[in-house]
């Protein structure tokens, strides 16, 4: 899948002058955690925090939901509505340029679905003080994955980390990791428009971004938690798919 730029976009909500860090949270499907994830990252000893969903008009309802939580937390959430499901690069472009719109100073993207703690974001917020970019890791020391996920995910998991991290020639451990911090500088040098995966692959196309602009990565280990409500969009065709777009992305730079 390729990035599509002429996406129309709706915004409901918004943020308060005074809200400096914004959470970019894509959603499709995700009615049964959209209300414990807004939650929980307001229960955080985080000041001038705000919540930026991009919802994929998704048919269970969760773009409403979000909205009737932009209306319960004025100033706190704003939420982009898209036409129809188009991909969780181009959603994350749309989240990130949003922000930056915004004047907001750092930028965190994550998942809906809890996979990724929130009690994790005050430390990745922390390490943006000495490094531009922080990374959550699965795959280095202190970092893992649920203990109960199965060996057969386990294994895709690495065998597409390792692969990818081989095809770009990634320093980071973790390169298909989508949980992330950002200081707003270099969320802009990395500049959103440039990315070009849509798709899975998103996620190590901005870290070989960020090694290519010579940024200062830090890695955060955490654990990996499977979701609890909702249905996972990973599968061995959207792996495969990322190795074929991302190899193509390093013969073109290289």
């Amino acid at each position: 899948m390729e990035i599509n730029r002429t996406n129309p976009v709706q915004i409901v909500g918004g943020f308060d002058r005074d809200v400096t860090i914004a959470v970019v949270i894509p959603t499709f499907n995700e009615a049964d955690n959209i209300g414990n994830i807004v939650q929980q990252l307001f229960a955080l000893d985080v000041e001038k925090l705000g919540v930026l969903f991009v919802d994929d008009s998704s048919p269970d309802g969760t773009g409403e939901i979000a909205d009737e939580l932009a209306e319960q937390h004025p100033g706190r959430i704003l939420v982009a509505h898209r036409a129809g499901k188009l991909g969780l690069g181009t959603a994350y472009i749309a989240g990130f340029n949003i922000a930056l719109d915004n004047a907001v100073q750092r930028v965190v993207q994550m998942d809906c679905d809890l996979s990724h703690p929130p009690a994790e974001v005050p430390a990745m917020l922390d390490a943006l003080v000495h490094s531009d970019v922080v990374v959550g890791t699965r795959y280095s020391d202190g970092g893992d994955v649920d203990p109960n996920w199965k060996m057969s995910r386990v294994l895709l998991s690495k065998w597409a980390n390792f692969g990818i991290r081989m095809i770009l020639g990634l320093r980071v451990h973790d390169a298909t990791g989508g949980f992330k911090a950002y200081r707003r500088d270099a969320l802009e040098a990395i500049d959103p428009e440039c990315l070009t995966v849509a798709g899975f692959g998103f996620q190590a196309e901005v870290a070989y971004r960020a090694q290519q602009c010579g940024l200062t990565i830090f890695e955060h280990p955490y654990t990996f938690m499977e979701r609890t409500a909702g249905k996972s969009k990973m599968s061995l065709h959207i792996a495969i798919e990322a190795f074929w777009r991302l190899t193509l992305l390093r013969l073109r730079r290289n």
